[in-house]
């Protein structure tokens, strides 16, 4: 038979027989696929590992006997074959620390040593011989006039000759000087510090004319309100110089 066009096929009993077959086997895939979803069974959450279990776990480990021949059982003795090189790197390290301190501490040193231009004025030399008998030469040293008389063999019997009763700051011509040939004084006064005359004043030696204070050819005072001798630096003679500091 035909409606609008289209022709309907009658159900015969064959293919009423094969439609109930499917129907059949859909069913059965259906309650196959359920009855696995309803045996599914979750695996249980992990619970804590027991002694036995935990030595199970680290059982393939490898232990350090293995790893290390030489190992023996104590885990403070290191390495034997590394030892060497060890020590090596410790006494590097030591070297290295030691010298980096040597290093400061001499930087430290060396900025409160005094500088070069210091250690320049420390001393003078002066050449001697160019000094006549009976003359004296003023110097600088170190910021201060320094005196240098080359006195004659009269002059240094004179001041021998002095008597220590007389003198208000008593001192000997030789315990004054190395040399007593040549007299080296500051040209200090020891009164108020000015710079006195050489030779003027009474006694031919050194006179300050500020307030009156007169020294002998030795430096030694005689008369006046000064309370000391001239200070005499510390001197000494190296061949033909004279080397004052």
């Amino acid at each position: 038979a035909e409606y609008m066009g289209v022709s309907k096929v009658r159900d015969t009993p064959d293919m009423q027989r094969v439609g109930h077959s499917v129907r059949v086997a859909n069913q059965a895939r259906i309650a196959a696929t359920c009855m696995q979803f309803r045996s599914y069974h979750p695996p249980a959450a992990p619970t804590k590992l027991d002694a036995s279990n935990a030595a199970q776990l680290m059982g393939p480990v490898a232990s350090p006997k293995e790893i290390w021949p030489e190992y023996n059982g104590d885990p403070q003795s290191g390495d034997p074959t590394r030892r060497a090189f060890n020590y090596f790197v410790l006494a590097g390290a030591r070297f290295i620390g030691a010298a980096s301190v040597r290093i400061i501490a001499l930087q430290c040193l060396s900025q409160m040593l005094p500088a070069a231009d210091v250690k320049a004025l420390a001393s003078l030399e002066v050449d001697y011989t160019n000094i006549d008998a009976g003359k004296t030469v003023c110097v600088k040293w170190r910021g201060k006039p320094t005196f240098v008389r080359h006195r004659t063999a009269d002059e240094i019997a004179s001041e021998d000759s002095v008597p220590l009763s007389e003198l208000r700051d008593p001192q000997t011509d030789a315990q004054r000087f190395v040399n007593q040939e040549f007299a080296v004084c500051l040209g200090v006064c020891t009164h108020l510090g000015c710079v006195p005359i050489p030779g003027e004043g009474e006694f031919g030696g050194y006179f300050c004319p500020c307030h009156g204070s007169h020294y002998d050819k030795s430096g030694r005072i005689r008369i006046g309100p000064a309370p000391l001798n001239l200070e005499v630096p510390t001197h000494k003679f190296d061949g033909n110089t004279l080397i004052i500091g």
